[in-house]
């Protein structure tokens, strides 16, 4: 193992060279990843990297489901519900089916079990392809708020239909009862056990004498902690690790300090991004195992089948994204919607093509056995790997590539909020202000008066409470603003070559300096 650190140190600097070279193009940076890991694994001499599916259940899963739940907002997905509940599970469900079909149709030797285990293999769409592609785009905040739902739970649905399906092709059957309660138990028991170390996390970090460093360890490791705990029990570690961290999110206010949350914050944007990096970096590197395991089968008709596949799901997601508008146009009749409002084709249609394949796939797929229980060769495993590639691959290059056009071309707009964001942070900032001041003054006049900086902070809360203008800086003030905190950091170093001023008195003033330029950027 000792050996592979050299290179995966370069394959470390690779990943930051290639995600700043997708900044510059205004590409998502999975899609350059997957692409030069594709190149790379031609070229000769590299090692051959055999990625086992623990590394990326275990891993890498848990903690990115986890950033991923603590960054969505609760009242989106609430107000969602019903849309994201049926993607992440009616549409998972469909579109495996779909694979199931086509499969035992148009593939010799795949049986419908096999189908289905592909099927549950490819159907969910990856969170993290979705996301670094709509960061160059805007689209409405329901749209946003509905594939980040969606991507939260529908790994847990694929993964459920990919077990049950494991173990139809190991025992050569399926009974539905028995199906219908590991179901239940799976999804009920996976978002209990969450909630329940969720809470216990919650009580270690309120009841026990940490700081930041403890409180951020403790965060990094409660993702683990879940998922390992519900899938000892045999229920869904996807869900619990979902629910325990909605759950931390949602109370975070109440049990960390604000350097906790603060560092936190940092740890876990920097850990994220460099799991991400990774993983899709693998999935390319991985195509010289997968295509040496083919054996006699020839990759031009096995790349066919994949292409074949990937039509399937995009067919099926389309498909299924017209029909969630019919149902919600029918249910409005007799059930309070989130929105009655007919939403046309244009959201349809950006929901439907956003449906890119990555990480949980490549796991799943490499998670299937080499052996069935009685000694024999698990049937069309390589096959199985090798379409899954190609679908994620396609997914990402089709409509990865073309997702940016297809959204600017439609030209969706904001309905459900009549503000920018811009616009109502500022609004919102005004009435905080005013708020304060009138705690101030009402309560406190008295300190006001007699503190000076007390007094001080009163104006200054008066004055922005005042106004009414838009509250922005323009870019020549923020320019002129960061040129003065440059120098101010610039003087600070020199005057930390003095010997009678500490260099803790230093790094103070200049992590306030750092404070003063996240909030330049914020504001």
């Amino acid at each position: 193992m000792f050996e592979l650190f050299p290179f995966f140190l370069c394959l470390t600097l690779a990943i930051l060279l290639l995600v700043m070279l997708a900044e510059k193009i205004k590409v998502a940076y999975p899609i350059v990843l997957v692409a030069a890991g594709l190149i790379i694994s031609f070229v000769p001499g590299l090692p051959l990297l055999h990625i086992e599916s623990e590394l990326i259940f275990v891993i890498f899963l848990p903690p990115l489901l986890y950033d991923a739940a603590g960054k969505i907002s609760w009242k989106e997905l609430w107000k969602w519900r019903r849309i994201i509940c049926s993607f992440a599970f009616l549409v998972v469900l469909f579109s495996a089916f779909s694979v199931a079909l086509a499969a035992n149709y148009f593939i010799p030797g795949f049986s419908l079990a096999l189908g289905f285990l592909l099927g549950g293999i490819v159907s969910p769409p990856d969170a993290v392809s979705t996301g670094a592609i709509l960061k160059f785009v805007n689209v409405p905040k329901r749209i946003a708020s509905i594939l980040e739902g969606e991507s939260l739970l529908n790994d847990a649905s694929s993964l459920i239909i990919f077990r049950f399906a494991l173990i139809a092709v190991g025992t050569g059957e399926f009974i539905i009862h028995k199906a219908v309660g590991s179901f239940v138990w799976m999804v009920a028991a996976g978002v209990l056990m969450g909630l329940l170390v969720g809470f216990i996390i919650m009580k270690l970090h309120k009841n026990l004498p940490t700081d930041a460093n403890i409180d951020v360890i403790l965060s990094l490791i409660s993702p683990y902690l879940m998922y390992i705990a519900a899938e000892e029990i045999h229920s869904s570690g996807v869900l619990a690790v979902v629910a325990g961290g909605l759950y931390l999110a949602n109370h975070k206010f109440w049990f960390l300090s604000s350097s906790s949350r603060l560092r936190g914050i940092n740890v876990w944007d920097s850990l994220s991004f460099l799991l991400n990096g990774l993983v899709f970096m693998l999935i390319g590197l991985d195509l010289t195992e997968i295509i040496s395991g083919l054996g006699a089968t020839s990759i031009y008709l096995a790349t066919g089948y994949g292409l074949m596949i990937t039509f399937v799901l995009i067919f099926s997601r389309m498909l299924s994204a017209f029909m969630a508008v019919f149902v919600t146009l029918i249910a409005r009749n007799f059930i309070t919607v989130a929105d009655s409002r007919h939403p046309g084709y244009k959201g349809v249609v950006l929901i439907g093509w956003s449906g890119m394949r990555g990480v949980v796939s490549l796991a799943a797929a490499l998670s299937v056995p080499e052996m069935l229980r009685e000694g024999t060769e698990f049937p069309q495993r390589s096959l199985i790997l090798f379409i899954t590639f190609i679908v994620i691959l396609t997914t990402l290059l089709l409509q990865g590539l073309t997702l940016p056009y297809v959204i600017k071309k439609i030209n969706m707009q904001e309905v459900d909020y009549t503000m920018s964001e811009e616009e109502m942070y500022h609004a919102i900032r005004q009435e905080l202000n005013a708020y304060a001041l009138e705690i101030l003054e009402r309560d406190y006049d008295q300190a006001v008066r007699e503190e000076v900086l007390l007094g001080q902070l009163a104006s200054r809360l008066r004055e922005n409470s005042e106004r009414t203008q838009d509250m922005l800086l323009s870019e020549e003030g923020r320019n002129v603003y960061r040129e003065v905190l440059l120098l101010q950091r610039e003087w600070l170093l020199q005057r930390n070559k003095e010997h009678n001023i500490t260099a803790e008195v230093i790094n103070r003033h200049l992590l306030v300096l750092d404070l003063e330029q996240e909030k330049l950027e914020h504001i």
